[in-house]
């Protein structure tokens, strides 16, 4: 009977407290999957390579198997070894097609400089040519794209695109020092120049200039130096103007017969898909988020794995996300001493300062993250979640405040000074049964082997003076205590 009142105030609260995560933690997952389909519908939106073929076919491009093909890949992001393998895997299937060309179309604000020098070198030894063509309109070849346009055989644009700032920075975002710098610019100053070097002086000056001081063009001006070949508004206006170009492949000269290319798109797999996807900041910071919050779920209430499990899986592929960005890991620290003190508010309630302190620490953490050239900063998704994760710490911590100060309800401490009904009359003993909070109990009445014990008839209330096992000690109620 006892046992099935059993459970104490601060197992009650924590049910509540459990609850509460869980709740917090599931409109997190929904709140990410909403920006993730917000950015999906945004990447939707640009035209891909199967309107590339659909342009191709209302143009009435030959599909006969003696047309020359065309290879026709699409790119946004970061560039991250999934544009690498996308790439690679392209020019061996161009190679099996006896492809004329494969097309890039890129944009990207920059990315990892190993990654780069890997991805042209791969363009360089490819015996297939390829061409870079960033686009769509308001496209950009930031960074690390350009060396990836300049290493083409042809690099053409379309109208309203930009490229250029090829500034390096530090491995994980930060400025380097200055004989680093200087070393570093260096490098990739002779690293552009080289792919520079067929373009002309122009292009070439520019092209250091844009490691230097991160000078950047339009397609006019790209045009105008000699950084590209063309611009085109679209895959077959491209292929239009690219037919009878004459360019260097493998150290032999070779003249492009596109006129009348047949084009093949190649999307990336599933897989490609989803890593690319994950390779962005701000979902990068949704994960980081849902899955710390889903481990401090899990470790306040062992047992239910789901939180847990999806916490870890999440957090996984926010680290994932970060080495492919090259995120300042600096940021990453702000961001594990943000939370550490928004759940140090949740348990130990410092009236907000803690709650102000994490949610701080967490917004400049998590801007740090990215505080990298290309990378935008997804403001947006960083404050509504700090803002988010501060309030719900607040209110848990108000709810253990007021769960503090209410007396305890249950258990020895909770029964003792309480009031209950005489159902069975006291024996001689002093002997009888009370009801207490609808539960029948054994009772025995204080003082009943002394004359001066006040009598207990049935219905009469009496007052919890201690507990004994199962057993209540009960005295007559005082008409003046009553409450």
């Amino acid at each position: 009977m006892f046992r099935r009142r059993g459970k104490n105030t601060h197992q009650r609260n924590g049910t509540v407290l459990t609850t509460l995560y869980r709740a917090f933690y599931l409109s997190c997952l929904l709140l990410g999957m909403l920006l993730t389909v917000i950015d999906g519908v945004q990447a939707a939106g640009s035209p891909g390579p199967r309107r590339a073929s659909q342009d191709a076919q209302e143009k009435g491009i030959s599909s006969q198997t003696s047309s020359p093909v065309v290879l026709v890949l699409t790119f946004r992001g970061a560039v991250t070894p999934v544009l690498r393998q996308y790439l690679s895997g392209a020019i061996e299937d161009a190679q099996l097609e006896g492809a004329e060309a494969v097309i890039l179309r890129l944009d990207t604000p920059g990315g990892s400089v190993d990654v780069t020098k890997q991805i042209v070198q791969d363009m360089l030894a490819s015996p297939v040519p390829v061409v870079v063509y960033v686009a769509p309109a308001a496209a950009q070849a930031g960074s690390a794209g350009t060396f990836i346009t300049l290493a083409g055989h042809v690099a053409a644009m379309a109208p309203g695109s930009s490229i250029g700032a090829a500034s390096p920075v530090g491995g994980q975002g930060e400025d380097i020092g200055e004989t680093m710098e200087a070393k570093v610019v260096n490098i990739l100053s002779a690293d552009i120049e080289n792919l520079a070097s067929r373009r002309g002086e122009d292009a070439v000056e520019w092209a250091i200039a844009a490691v230097q001081e991160a000078a950047a063009a339009t397609d006019a001006r790209a045009l105008e130096l000699g950084v590209i070949d063309f611009i085109a508004t679209d895959v077959s206006d491209l292929l239009d103007q690219m037919d009878g170009f004459v360019i260097t492949v493998q150290g032999k000269e070779r003249t492009l017969r596109t006129a009348d290319a047949r084009i093949m798109p190649q999307t990336l797999s599933p897989l490609q898909e989803f890593l690319n996807f994950i390779s962005n900041p701000t979902v990068a910071t949704i994960l980081l988020t849902l899955g710390s919050i889903g481990l401090i779920a899990e470790i306040y209430n062992p047992g239910t794995f789901i939180p847990g499990m999806i916490g870890l899986i999440s957090l996984l592929l926010g680290l994932y996300s970060l080495g492919q960005l090259e995120a300042n890991f600096a940021g990453l620290a702000l961001i594990g001493l943000g939370l550490i003190l928004l759940v140090a508010e949740a348990f130990t309630p410092a009236f907000g300062a803690l709650a102000l302190g994490g949610t701080v620490a967490f917004i400049f953490g998590s801007a740090l993250l990215f505080d990298a050239p290309g990378l935008a900063v997804p403001w947006v998704t960083i404050i509504s979640l700090g803002v988010a994760m501060g309030a719900f710490a607040l209110f848990v911590g108000g709810k253990v405040v007021a769960a503090q100060r209410m007396g305890t309800a249950t258990g020895s401490e909770g029964v003792v000074g309480s009031l209950a009904t005489v159902r069975v009359p006291f024996a001689e003993n002093g002997r009888g049964k009370v009801l207490l909070a609808g539960e029948l109990w054994n009772a025995q009445l204080q003082g009943a082997s002394s004359a001066e014990a006040a009598p207990a008839e049935v219905g009469d209330q009496v007052k919890v003076e201690a507990r004994e096992g199962y057993i209540l000690v009960v005295s007559p109620r005082e008409e003046s205590g009553g409450n």
